[in-house]
């Protein structure tokens, strides 16, 4: 099974190359795509349908995890802002997107959800995650993350 199968067992066992660290109630993972330098994926420990499936404190946990993923690209990308989208549509399992959000991007642009932007960024090798680009970001996330 190639690990973008299942994100979160593949970060359970160590396949996934995107884990960034591993936290109390979640992974963190670098984004596939770059469009938004900083862009993170937060997976929890363990495959559930949605956050108001987890136990009160498990919820706690990921969302404060969610919210110090936030922390650290803010010191390391510092943009403008942090957008934090749980939707779980398309992949349906909990999972968080921790967006950055930059005085760069067009103010139109950057009062629509991330979503809006042109599909290609999802899919185009120019936005994807390139170690010689990101791994100065990536480990900056890393060791802000180590702090804690």
């Amino acid at each position: 099974m190639h690990w973008t199968e299942n994100r979160i067992l593949s970060a359970q066992n160590g396949t996934n190359p995107m884990v960034i660290k591993e936290l109390n109630a979640s992974f963190v993972a670098f984004g596939d795509v770059q469009f938004l330098p900083g862009y993170c994926v937060l997976l929890p420990k363990r495959e559930i349908f949605s956050l108001n499936d987890l136990p009160i404190e498990e919820r706690s946990q990921f969302l404060t995890e969610m919210s110090l993923v936030g922390d650290a690209i803010l010191k390391v990308c510092q943009p403008l802002r942090i957008n934090y989208d749980i939707l779980g549509n398309t992949d349906a399992y909990l999972h968080a997107h921790v967006f950055p959000r930059y005085d760069w991007e067009p103010i139109e642009r950057r009062k629509m959800p991330v979503w809006l932007y042109d599909k290609s960024n999802w899919s185009n090798p120019e936005t994807a995650y390139n170690p010689v680009e990101h791994d100065q970001i990536r480990q900056g996330i890393y060791d802000y993350l180590q702090t804690l």
